[in-house]
């Protein structure tokens, strides 16, 4: 089969993907974009734009049943499941649409459905697509973006039971019963919070004595109080994990030994962490090296092993967000048309987690702070202390920063409380531009706003106790 030449293929319509085919349109460069699936990768169909717009039902329902609050009586809130999914079904469809018909739009390119996988070092042979059948493809520039999914953990019986991922949770047009959460982390947290604000009674089993272990004890303990406030139930230190069937019900062990507690619930939820898809690539054949993950190995600017070759997304193992596969896509493109070496190490750590009040973070947390050998400044404020979050009745939560005491540069942050996660983003904003602490502390913030109490709690700044985790 003759090889049809291009001068760049895109595998993936993901975050990175489509942006870097509009580049390509716009140098003139004619484009294959291979999409396998959904346009709009794991961030517009089973991602961030439908479990945001979950939680904003939810969260809507959470408010109106705290009417009396606020001074109304919303009455009984019944929650109608197929309506909170026929909305985010409509708002998931949209940004789809969106993104597919963009790319058919674009000049020079060629949109291919069906699956890619290398057949050579610069050759992908498409199958299973519709149209005319099988094709072979070449370009001196190939860019993946392919994208992760829901690992899937082995425990025992898991075989036995049906259970969730993140994909399959998003179709349930009933609230569960009882939903048990099998992983505490960012996803897990989320849908746990959400579902419980549908009615469902909710239990999250981690293995780790606390969740999140990439957080410092504090943020973590103050999620598991928001959570549990609203009935959240924790089963943590769970060493020896396994489901089994309960009648029509699902048994989870949560713990080893002849005590062992069983909780029974009607839905099951697998949320232990993502692996790469990029099995079905034929990734040896094109000379591409992995990790032992099956991370795409890439360089500083998203560079694969084989020459003309990039991997941009979650698959490349470098950032696991919408706004680090953009900023992948941002890389390449500056450092392919623009002569601008901009690199994968340049960016600062940063992410949210979505729960209601979020978590929003930047840099190193404590731990690594203190690990890096800085002479460290901190500063912590309850929210209960900002004057915005007691009016609205979100009082939940905490600030706090971590300075370099040497050059007054910020290290990190953690905002859990209203707004964290865009209260965070002036922060992120000063590291960014490598400016002292002192520019956010003698600033003249608007007032009323959350965001107005970062100078006061920059001024606040304490050397650490080298034994603390507070200042």
């Amino acid at each position: 089969m003759p090889a049809e030449t291009f001068d760049a293929i895109i595998v993936g319509a993901g975050q990175a993907g489509p942006a870097i085919a509009a580049r390509c349109s716009k140098e003139g460069l004619r484009a294959a974009i291979i999409e396998r699936s959904h346009f709009g990768g794991t961030c517009v169909n089973v991602g961030c734009v439908p479990t945001k717009t979950l939680v904003a039902s939810a969260r809507a329902i959470h408010v109106a049943r705290r009417g009396a609050e606020f001074g109304f009586d919303a009455g009984v809130v019944r929650v109608d499941m197929a309506r909170v999914k026929a909305r985010k079904d409509g708002i998931v469809g949209g940004a789809r649409q969106g993104v597919e018909a963009w790319m058919r739009s674009l000049a020079r390119s060629e949109v291919i459905e069906g699956e890619a996988r290398f057949v050579d070092a610069l050759t992908l042979e498409v199958t299973g697509g519709t149209g005319s059948g099988n094709r072979r493809l070449t370009a001196p520039r190939i860019f993946l973006n392919v994208g992760a999914r829901s690992m899937r953990p082995d425990l025992p019986g898991i075989d036995s039971v049906p259970t969730l991922d993140n994909v399959s949770i998003l179709q349930l047009d009933q609230v569960p019963d009882h939903l048990v959460i099998v992983g505490g982390s960012y996803i897990g947290l989320e849908f746990a919070q959400m579902m419980r604000r549908f009615g469902a009674e909710v239990t999250v089993v981690e293995r780790a004595a606390h969740l999140l272990p990439r957080e410092d004890a504090d943020v973590s303990e103050g999620i598991r109080a928001i959570l549990e406030n609203e009935g959240v139930h924790f089963a943590l230190a769970s060493d020896c994990i396994s489901l089994a069937r309960d009648g029509a019900r699902i048994a989870v062990g949560a713990a080893c030994g002849a005590e062992r507690p069983v909780i029974v619930g009607s839905h099951v939820l697998l949320a232990v962490g993502r692996r790469p898809n990029t099995d079905g690539l034929g990734l040896d054949h094109a000379g591409v090296q992995t990790d032992e993950r099956g991370y795409i190995t890439v360089d500083d600017q998203c560079r694969t092993s084989a020459e003309g070759i990039w991997a941009v997304g979650d698959c490349n193992g470098r950032g696991a967000f919408t706004h680090t596969a953009w900023n992948d896509h941002e890389i390449v493109v500056a450092n392919l048309f623009d002569h601008d070496a901009r690199r994968i190490s340049d960016r600062i750590a940063c992410y949210a987690l979505f729960i209601d009040p979020a978590l929003g973070r930047v840099g190193m947390n404590e731990a690594q702070a203190r690990a890096s050998g800085h002479r460290l400044l901190g500063a912590t404020m309850p929210m209960r202390h900002v004057g915005r979050a007691r009016e609205a009745g979100e009082t939940q939560g905490f600030m706090k920063v971590l300075v370099d005491a040497d050059s007054q540069l910020l290290l990190g942050a953690a905002i859990l409380g209203m707004h964290g996660d865009e209260v965070v983003h002036g922060l992120l904003d000063l590291m960014a531009a490598r400016q002292p602490y002192t520019v956010i502390a003698r600033s003249v913030p608007i007032h009323p706003t959350v965001s107005e109490l970062l100078p006061t709690l920059l001024q606040q700044l304490r050397p650490l106790d080298a034994g603390s985790d507070r200042a």
